[in-house]
């Protein structure tokens, strides 16, 4: 889209954003004041409330009464209950995605992984394993189950540029999805990949995903609880 085309809050949202991702400001510094901004791009009081406001819903800055605007820390952000790609996530909030692969690799289905996936004992399942990092900072751990049927290229897919939630919503249509979420203390493993204290809670998010008859994935999502939250509605 060319700039010309662009709204003008978006244009002071991308300004912002583009500013924060280029590392000219980073967390806890001071965005320009509204009057700055409204001189700067020559616009209304309201629009650059607008794109303040914008940016403070997606958790890319933080407004303090009588002090002004502020880039967000990170530690702690907040996601709808909605299937999106965690990279699409922390780019939206002005941050670096990074990704650790911990595992990829196939596994025999366990009786209960058959029969989440209403598939027979010892059925072949893809394993992958991973860390999702904000800004260098882990923020979740993902350990997946897919089933081959409905993604066959799935182990094949590069994770260091592409999620594995953004692959399966682009070669598997969803068509039904269940959740859990429970606070829960990490494992050892989590623990030392999330760089956190085993005594730190986490919120783990348990996801099955359907398309048409299959189940497509089974994903353990877990947070630590001090840097994440869930709000809104599952849609």
């Amino acid at each position: 889209m060319h700039l010309e085309n662009t709204p003008l809050y978006e244009q002071v949202k991308g300004f912002v954003r583009t500013k924060i991702k280029n590392g000219k400001w980073v967390a806890g510094d001071s965005v320009p004041s509204e009057s700055a901004l409204m001189h700067q791009f020559g616009v209304s009081r309201m629009t650059i409330n607008r794109a303040l406001r914008e940016l403070m819903a997606a958790g890319v800055v933080r407004r303090v009464q009588g002090s002004g605007t502020f880039v967000a820390e990170i530690d702690h952000v907040s996601s709808k209950l909605e299937i999106r790609d965690i990279q699409e996530e922390i780019e939206e909030r002005g941050h670096v995605h990074g990704t650790r692969i911990i595992l990829i690799g196939k596994t025999k289905a366990s009786r209960a992984l058959s029969t989440c996936f209403n598939l027979p004992d010892k059925s072949l399942l893809f394993h992958t394993v991973m860390v999702h990092l904000e800004n260098g900072v882990p923020l979740q751990f993902e350990d997946r189950y897919v089933n081959p049927k409905v993604a066959p290229d799935y182990l094949s897919v590069d994770f260091s540029k592409t999620t594995p939630t953004r692959h399966l919503l682009d070669v598997v249509p969803v068509t039904n999805a269940a959740y859990s979420i429970e606070a829960v203390l990490p494992s050892a493993i989590e623990a030392r990949h999330l760089k956190i204290k085993m005594s730190q809670p986490c919120l783990v998010m348990v996801r099955t995903t359907v398309s048409s008859n299959h189940v497509a994935s089974l994903a353990r999502l877990i947070y630590p609880a001090s840097r994440y939250s869930f709000k809104g509605a599952f849609q």
